[in-house]
């Protein structure tokens, strides 16, 4: 491929995103890293006094603002000659200004990357797979790459096809276990419906900080929404103060020392760091969990959380499916450091 610009002053077609491979887009990205575009704008007298990102907005509309500002943040717009990288800068009639397209790391995200999947089941409509502790599941700012959407895209030629690769539900970057995940546009849709209709069944074991006290069977229902102290954790809420989704979890103790318990955890909603906000809220927070006010111990330096079990009726054929993992090897480990029996029947 030609590495020089193609400077041009009016937009093309509407086939840059795919040229580019904008965030969501599947195509093939081999070469992306070497396509690059300039264009060259007077800033007409309707944008003048406005956001620089708003105003390219207007000038290239085939392209998101979220994009266009990261090409903003990433040095690819010049104002009058000058590189400029805040997307809220004022521009004025007649400014002239020159954005260069290129990738950013979001619109490569979506590439294909071989990885070692387990896979537990499979079939023509879907596949479920033991997720490891440590692997994030979908690109985000930090997680570029490397991730179980890339590994699905490089593994299966169905993930391509598929919003998301196929991906219903995620399992946070430290928690190991089951995922399920779709093949088909018909099994993916079937299944996010019946997520929404809490009919896929999901039990985790958890180790978690501090004897269990009183009975051995919990029901938690505690609305979760972003903690108003501290946005990047999630909280047990007040829901005539704080905005928050309800969200229910059994508790049951499974084994107990003076200094941990074991704990088998089953969802009935699925919200963000649910169980573990959950039971941080009982005074048992997760063992190595910092977010939530564990430590590190019994080896641990990830949550002890692990999906074990997944029940539901598969999408196409009805057939029940139920799957159990086994704890990863960090977690017996643990268990076994600390004293915990547990016979591994969750």
């Amino acid at each position: 491929m030609d590495n020089s610009c193609r400077i041009i002053s009016t937009p093309p077609s509407n086939t840059t995103a795919s040229l580019l491979g904008e965030a969501g887009a599947h195509d093939d990205m081999e070469d992306a890293g070497d396509v690059c575009e300039q264009r060259v704008f007077a800033v007409p007298a309707v944008q003048h006094g406005a956001r620089l990102d708003l105003a390219l907005v207007q000038l290239v509309p085939e392209l998101s603002r979220s994009y266009l500002q990261q090409l903003v943040e990433g040095d690819a717009v010049r104002l009058n000659g000058q590189p400029v990288h805040k997307p809220s800068l004022k521009v004025k009639a007649g400014d002239t200004l020159l954005i260069d397209l290129r990738p950013t790391m979001q619109s490569q995200a979506f590439r294909p990357e071989a990885m070692s999947l387990v896979t537990v089941f499979q079939d023509e409509h879907l596949r479920v797979i033991n997720k490891p502790a440590g692997l994030v599941v979908h690109p985000a700012p930090g997680n570029w790459s490397g991730t179980l959407l890339n590994g699905l895209l490089a593994d299966d030629p169905q993930a391509g096809l598929l919003p998301r690769a196929g991906i219903v539900h995620r399992l946070d970057k430290d928690t190991s276990g089951l995922m399920v995940v779709a093949r088909t546009r018909l099994a993916m849709d079937a299944l996010v419906a019946q997520i929404a209709a809490r009919e896929v069944h999901r039990q985790y074991l958890a180790i978690a900080h501090r004897p269990w006290r009183g009975e051995c069977h919990r029901h938690v229902d505690a609305p979760i929404g972003r903690d108003p102290r501290q946005r990047l954790r999630m909280a047990v809420v007040e829901p005539l103060r704080d905005a928050g989704k309800p969200a229910q979890t059994d508790f049951e103790l499974l084994a107990n020392t003076d200094a941990h318990c074991v704990l088998k955890c089953t969802l009935h909603t699925g919200r963000t760091h649910q169980i573990r906000v959950h039971a941080a809220s009982l005074g048992h927070p997760l063992v190595a969990d910092a977010l939530y006010g564990g430590h590190a111990a019994l080896g641990l330096a990830r949550q002890a959380l692990h999906a074990q079990r997944l029940a539901f009726d598969h999408p196409i054929t009805r057939r029940p499916v139920s799957l159990q993992a086994e704890p990863p090897l960090d977690l017996q480990q643990a268990l076994a450091l600390g004293g915990l029996g547990y016979n591994g029947s969750a």
